[in-house]
């Protein structure tokens, strides 16, 4: 293919205006220079994947010469009227002498500069979305996660940690975790640490102190398991964690010291051990498993009844449900004892729903509408594994992120991105490239409300990582301490995995959910991470500020935040052995001082606008001063 100049960046406001993800019934103006082209055709694609080839206009008297390249530069442009919700792509056709070329997206697919193609080019990404709010309280919190089995025991008021049937309760609060299987690997016997609702309130004044704001808990409701992903009934406290009072008194506590509580809605799939699956006739009533006369049998899919039925994952004790069957909309949505109706009287202030590409799109709208509807300022998050705006489920495009669903997603490309970078499978350039990715293709409302997590119950702890990359504690600590000051002043909702504040360890489930290490706390990382929540709850610029990258050495992360009269820039230095030395020049005006909060480290110049310094930043060297 000839090579020739051709330069479209969608990330650059001279080429694509406005920047990322536009709101219903916006204008797009689109640019494109082309180096001895006469003609140049943008080819979209609308939300119904019809393609419509548009002719760009010449720029006349814009024509200019290119570095030393004698040849003319054309420029070519467009304005789209964008009218409808969805997903729009697109992608150039050009036009030299007599031969026709295609100019779209990189081959990474992650947008800004674009490449020529023969055929076949990739394409760029517009999200058009219908205007949307998040709370303030959820988008400019912290949040703390907790596995309720595992965080701490407090005496219980009702139920003991013995009635559980089949159950085995830890004799020491610091076990490693266990499954007990049979031979087929199927789990026969669960075993608990016994951690309840009581002791999360009794560490209320700790997640205080810590500067939490949210807290996300793993399900709450009766279930046969240590996870209690197989809910066994929607509107009772697992008896081992305690019972209604108790959670209305947490929900009531927690909102006195200003933590809102947020609800896992496991809402795909019930436990077979359920009050409405009932295979094991452990209730008193007619579950679907027992025939047609049970009045849940609508809920579920039997390929032949009773035994093949539909499940999550081909998992036989996780029955997928109908989402739309009405009686289940009715039972979890609708009705005067619905599920989300009793929680969020409670006290419940959001809900986290798990595998939300499980979940219908009509499902999560409806879920969504009714949550508003009970509490204005309620939220709603999705558990996504990849980039939420394109996400495509079951060979349907979802519609999370366009205004009638999600407030917020589980921000794991950050994660991965995060741990690439600190273990050195990318450098800082990928990780900007990456993360503008993201805050292109997401509505701008959506990427500040981000969950941005390091760790969860789902993937090894983010220590574990470090520790097996480094081979060395301290050096360990030290990226963790890089990474979470990173998360915290990252644009989105900082969520703290427990334990990892503490440094617990612990790889594949179960051993990510071991118990909290109380009395036992890397009391370094610990304080380390009350100063750096701290600094994000004290300064609105991580919180609201606009967003920038500055590139300039592949083991440093740079940018900058700014809000109003604030303004910060951030810099990270992954190279635990040596020292960088570096200058650039702030892209926000008006930088008049530095202040150099957590570090201690003087060794830096401002001169004529630029700023010059020596990074240096290994596991020992980050200190910490007070701040008030």
């Amino acid at each position: 293919m000839d090579e020739f100049y051709v330069f479209h960046n969608s990330q650059d406001i001279y080429y694509r205006n406005p920047f990322g993800a536009v709101k219903c019934g916006s204008k797009v103006f689109i640019r494109i220079e082309a180096e001895g082209c006469s003609e140049a055709t943008l080819v979209i694609s609308d939300i119904n994947e019809n393609l419509v080839a548009i002719p760009m206009d010449f720029s006349k008297g814009k024509e200019f010469i290119k570095g030393e390249n004698p040849s003319t530069v054309k420029e070519f442009c467009v304005e789209l009227n964008l009218k409808e919700i969805g997903i729009y792509n697109y992608y150039f056709i050009l036009k030299k002498n007599t031969s026709y070329f295609y100019y779209g997206n990189n081959k990474d697919k992650l947008g800004g500069v674009g490449e020529l193609y023969p055929s076949n080019p990739k394409a760029y990404q517009i999200t058009v979305y219908k205007d949307f709010k998040v709370p303030e309280w959820y988008k400019e919190g912290i949040m703390y996660q907790i596995f309720p089995d595992s965080f701490y025991r407090g005496e219980p008021s009702s139920g003991t940690l013995f009635n559980k049937k089949n159950a085995l309760i830890y004799s020491n609060w610091f076990d490693e975790p266990i499954y007990i299987r049979d031979e087929k690997g199927e789990v026969i016997r669960w075993a608990f640490y016994g951690g309840n609702l009581k002791g999360i309130i009794l560490k209320l004044p700790y997640l205080k102190s810590l500067g939490v704001s949210i807290l996300y808990l793993n399900p709450v409701f009766e279930s046969s398991s240590v996870h209690r992903y197989n809910t066994g009934d929607y509107l009772k406290i697992d008896s081992i964690l305690g019972d209604d009072d108790d959670f209305k008194e947490l929900c009531k506590v927690a909102l006195d010291n200003g933590i809102r509580i947020i609800l896992d809605g496991v809402f795909n799939h019930t436990g077979d051990d359920s009050i409405y699956f009932n295979k094991y006739l452990n209730y008193d009533n007619v579950g679907a498993y027992q025939g047609h006369e049970s009045v849940y049998f609508k809920w579920y899919n039997f390929n032949n009844f009773p035994d093949e039925y539909d499940c999550w994952w081909g998992i036989k004790s996780l029955p997928s449900v109908n989402e739309l069957e009405p009686s289940y909309m009715d039972f979890i949505l609708y009705s005067d004892k619905s599920v989300i109706k009793k929680w969020m009287k409670l006290g419940v202030s959001g809900w986290r729903l798990d595998v939300a590409d499980e979940l219908p799109d009509e499902f999560i709208e409806a879920l969504n509408k009714k949550i508003k509807e009970l509490k204005s300022d309620g939220v709603i998050i999705g558990e996504i594994w990849e980039d939420a705006s394109n996400k495509v489920s079951y060979n349907v495009k979802r519609r999370y992120l366009l205004g009638n669903e999600l407030d917020s997603v589980m921000n794991y490309p950050f994660r991965e991105g995060v741990i690439d970078f600190f273990t050195g499978k990318i450098d800082s350039f990928m990780f900007r490239r990456k993360m503008m990715s993201l805050y292109e293709n997401y509505p701008k409302e959506s990427f500040y409300s981000n969950m941005n997590l390091l760790g969860s119950h789902d993937t090894e702890r983010i220590f574990t990582i470090l520790y097996n990359y480094t081979c060395n504690k301290e050096v360990a600590i030290g990226l963790l301490k890089l990474a979470s000051l990173l998360q915290m002043c990252f644009p989105g909702v900082p969520c703290i995995y427990y334990g990892d504040e503490a440094a617990l360890e612990g790889g594949k489930d179960p051993h990510n959910r071991k118990a909290f290490p109380w009395g036992k706390e890397n009391l370094n990382l610990l304080e380390w991470y009350k100063a750096i929540t701290s600094l994000r709850n004290r300064f609105l610029v991580f919180k609201r500020g606009d967003f920038q990258f500055i590139d300039l050495h592949e083991d440093i992360i740079c940018f900058e935040r700014k809000y109003l009269d604030e303004k910060v820039i951030v810099l990270l230095n992954r190279n635990v052995t040596e020292s960088v030395d570096i200058e650039f020049k702030p892209c926000f005006k008006g930088l008049r001082e530095i202040e150099d909060i957590l570090f201690n480290n003087k060794n830096f110049i401002i001169n004529d606008g630029y700023i010059k310094l020596s990074i240096k930043l290994t596991g020992n060297d980050i200190k910490i001063d007070k701040i008030n």
